[in-house]
């Protein structure tokens, strides 16, 4: 036996399990509002952040030794009080900020509300539906890819595409398929003014939150939101076609694309949007790659196996597989316009 492999390994395992209860408590504090309450009160005790959010002060003392203890609270041993650093605050109480990512743990935490189901898809091979998930998926995710949208979408994506932001800047008109809260369908619609949009997501409550965020946001005139699916959402002559991270959790990719070929105006361009992915499974074995694979095996693979197609690609599909049906699917200019740590974005055209 190798021992110093083995208390490595144990090592790493303590660290994976003081994660996993973290992202509970960090839960909690998200609901609870610790978090903010921390940062607008500025250095706190337990007993004072208790008071400034209507908790018990015993629970909150264990939450907040708890959170020092991962890194994400800032405790002064001296003056015996808790405080959130700024780049604290900008990952826990700043929705604005691009690294936000509270989001991100409200979907963990879904998993784990529908990891029964999950379980016996495993056994029956059926798939578990997005509409099928926990409330807090649709909320998380919304939460959690908006800030990454509010920092790409309008400033490094768009103008990435050959001649769209132009277009865009003039008036166009725009097709954001499987939507969800509208989070993408928003951000370019308060960017480009003179453009109308229109976001298709085929779960009805996320399509009504979208009319409700679009018209707090004051863009209702110029944006609408309808329930259709990717592979027969309705219009044509769409000068842009967007896709945010949703083709991979599709049973019909390639028939998601034909329409979005169908669908696009003669010099139309389609701007997908995948996870960050190599094309073998070695290139992710990485912490992005882990966190891709989870939610990919307990939310995009379950979903695409819900419907009627046949794929799975699965979030870490890679560029050679998206190719691939793109190419079923007729299109023939598919260029990699940008990318981040996170995100593949492509520039497709028939």
């Amino acid at each position: 036996m190798d021992t110093a492999r083995l208390d490595a390994f144990l090592g790493q395992l303590v660290g994976d399990l003081g994660a996993a209860m973290t992202a509970a408590l960090v839960c909690v504090g998200d609901r609870l509002g610790l978090y903010r309450g921390l940062a607008d009160g500025g250095p706190q005790n337990a007993e004072e952040l208790a008071k400034r959010t209507g908790t018990d002060a015993r629970y909150v003392h264990e939450w907040l030794c708890a959170q020092a203890a991962a890194g994400y609270v800032t405790y002064d041993a001296a003056a015996r009080r808790f405080s959130l650093d700024e780049v604290q605050r900008m990952v826990f109480t700043d929705e604005t900020s691009p690294a936000f990512s509270l989001g991100g743990f409200q979907i963990v935490d879904s998993v784990y509300k529908d990891e029964a189901k999950l379980t016996e898809a495993f056994k029956n091979g059926r798939g578990v539906g997005w509409h099928e998930h926990h409330p807090h998926l649709f909320q998380g995710t919304e939460r959690f890819f908006r800030p990454g949208y509010n920092a790409n979408l309008t400033t490094a994506w768009i103008p990435a595409l050959e001649g769209v932001e132009a277009k865009l800047s003039k008036g166009a008109r725009v097709a954001d398929v499987g939507c969800g809260h509208g989070a993408s369908t928003l951000v370019m619609a308060r960017a480009y003014p003179r453009s109308s949009f229109v976001g298709f997501d085929y779960h009805e409550p996320s399509i009504e939150r979208a009319r409700t965020l679009a018209a707090e946001a004051g863009v209702a005139d110029r944006v609408r939101f309808d329930v259709a699916r990717a592979q027969d959402y309705p219009g044509d002559g769409y000068d842009l076609v967007a896709f945010f991270d949703c083709l991979h959790d599709m049973g019909d990719p390639v028939g998601a694309a034909r329409n979005v070929r169908r669908s696009l105006a003669a010099d139309g361009t389609w701007l997908l949007v995948e996870p960050m992915a190599g094309d073998r499974v070695e290139d992710n074995l990485n912490p992005v790659g882990r966190m891709f694979y989870g939610a990919s095996t307990m939310i995009c693979t379950p979903a695409a196996r819900s419907q009627e197609g046949g794929f799975a690609l699965g979030a870490q599909a890679g560029e050679a597989r998206l190719r691939a049906v793109l190419e079923q699917a007729g299109f023939q200019r598919v260029r990699r316009a940008a990318e981040t740590p996170f995100n593949l974005v492509l520039e497709v055209r028939p």
